[in-house]
């Protein structure tokens, strides 16, 4: 059976080959909270979220983000405004869900939820 081919490592700078994401050095310096995280469905977005989440979009189709810019950008985001951080009543309160475009969201995410090895804001 023929290998997989050989990829650069994910870590910033490194560029050694390796079948996997990250070499085998860069594997082990991995932050714990990435190595530990859950899956999908395990942090709730399973099948009863994805029925929420196409109503939601159905009812609310434009990202809010780019309509404060002027744009009209078709949401595909159902984004948690403060995040549940695993509180299944926050995750669940449609007053903390906003529609937002991907580039919206991925924005959102880095800039206040942490992201890219980047600190997570402190919230006040």
């Amino acid at each position: 059976m023929p290998r997989r081919p050989l990829k650069v490592c994910s870590h910033p700078g490194c560029a050694v080959l390796s079948p996997n994401a990250y070499c085998e050095q860069h594997s082990r310096d991995r932050r714990p909270a990435e190595q530990n995280r859950q899956t999908a469905h395990q942090r709730g977005y399973n099948s009863r979220w994805r029925k929420a989440r196409a109503t939601y979009l159905s009812r609310q189709p434009l990202c809010v983000h780019c309509l404060q810019a002027g744009m009209y950008t078709s949401a595909t985001v159902v984004d948690h405004i403060v995040p549940h951080k695993g509180d299944s009543a926050l995750f669940w309160d449609k007053t903390n869900w906003q529609p937002l475009c991907k580039r919206c969201h991925d924005i959102k995410t880095v800039t206040e939820d942490g992201g890219f090895g980047k600190p997570v804001k402190e919230r006040e």
